[in-house]
């Protein structure tokens, strides 16, 4: 690692993003949006991790289309969403920080000079300034809605995937992810199909959540006990404005016939 790609919060300047956006914070929390890959930004005085912009941009560098379908989608429903400012490539909101995945030393065969022979204290600086005030906000949000005797939340994790793999082609539109709880599972899916037949969804496809490979559904839905699912949509789908327009419709349809389930609005833990 060079010094030129190293973080210093004293170097952050005015043109950088802070490390988390809420959208509509008083909206209603019956359901709550987070979107853990929302951006590919980069604090400037970190020279984009070594890397050329084109890299920052591919799927290695944020979930491709998946800030504008939460962004829509919240404003849609009117309910708070939760967004990561920077770039998964510095540290990754969507892994527990013991993964080896949390600061990645190589991406879908990218290496990533910045992230070689990191210090303790170099990664103790990302996770404390990109990965911990965008946790807390959520989970303090979380809690408060709890505290005060609202309604269960239903929590979303928005996420995106891309077309093909090593080679592999992806036939699913649309995926639905869960670990314990299956509970969304089924009753998503049937209203997905309802609104277009013609849907090919994964259900724990093409990823999976298994023990450390995820981090904000199991931390924040699935210890509280909160009905939550993360929706993962292909990114050839969403990566144009109409697009992601289309999808966020497309969600928040299905969403409704699920909201308004009073079965659904209960603390169950399933592990």
């Amino acid at each position: 690692m060079t010094a030129s790609t190293a973080f210093d919060p004293a170097h952050l300047s005015a043109s950088d993003p802070p490390p988390f956006e809420v959208i509509n914070p008083k909206g209603d929390a019956s359901l709550i949006l987070c979107c853990d890959h929302a951006s590919n930004a980069v604090p400037a005085h970190m020279a984009r991790l070594g890397l050329a912009q084109a890299e920052l941009d591919r799927h290695i560098g944020w979930d491709i289309g998946a800030a504008a379908v939460t962004r829509q989608l919240a404003a849609r429903k009117g309910c708070p969403a939760f967004l990561s400012g920077y770039s998964r490539l510095i540290i990754d909101c969507n892994r527990p920080l013991e993964s080896p995945t949390s600061i990645p030393l190589t991406s879908d065969g990218s290496v990533i000079p910045a992230n070689q022979n990191l210090s303790a204290s170099e990664r103790a600086l990302r996770q404390a300034f990109f990965f911990a005030p965008y946790h807390q906000a959520l989970s303090n949000f979380i809690e408060g809605h709890l505290a005060a005797l609202r309604q269960i939340p239903i929590l979303v994790s928005m996420h995106s995937f891309t077309p093909a793999m090593n080679g592999v082609a992806r036939p699913w539109q649309l995926g639905l992810l869960f670990e314990h709880d299956r509970r969304l599972v089924a009753p998503l899916k049937r209203a997905f199909l309802t609104l277009d037949p013609t849907l090919t969804i994964g259900e724990n496809e093409p990823y999976a959540i298994k023990g450390p490979s995820d981090y904000s559904i199991p931390v924040h839905g699935q210890r509280r006990g909160l009905p939550h699912i993360e929706i993962e949509v292909r990114q050839d789908l969403i990566e144009s404005d109409d697009g992601a327009a289309r999808w966020a419709a497309l969600i928040a349809n299905a969403l409704d016939q699920v909201l308004t389930d009073p079965n659904f609005r209960k603390i169950e833990r399933f592990y």
